[in-house]
């Protein structure tokens, strides 16, 4: 499955389709064996088209502060949107010098 989602990786610029064909075999192999999508391949493709998602090509990521932060992706192929809910870092305290 790791496999596959690395080849679409390769060929998602020049060949678009055969990238969003590898991203139906894993997921098809996915769901046939019961096996979870690696994190890092979690959001790097659209679960409506299954087109391999490049940022700034075929999708649009944005951070949205209210009500939870979280990360917008949305599919230019489809216009599919997903959300990644995320903790903002807390600032550091100041330290008093002594």
């Amino acid at each position: 499955m790791i496999r596959l989602f690395q080849l679409a990786e390769e060929n998602a610029r020049e060949h678009p389709e055969r990238a969003r064909r590898y991203v139906e075999l894993a997921r098809k192999i996915g769901q046939r064996y019961n096996v979870r999508i690696p994190k890092e391949w979690k959001y790097r493709f659209c679960k409506k088209c299954n087109s391999f998602w490049i940022p700034g090509e075929t999708v649009i990521i944005r951070l949205k502060p209210d009500p939870q932060p979280h990360l917008e992706y949305i599919c230019k192929v489809c216009g599919a949107r997903r959300r990644k809910v995320y903790e903002p870092r807390k600032e550091s305290e100041p330290t008093a010098d002594r």
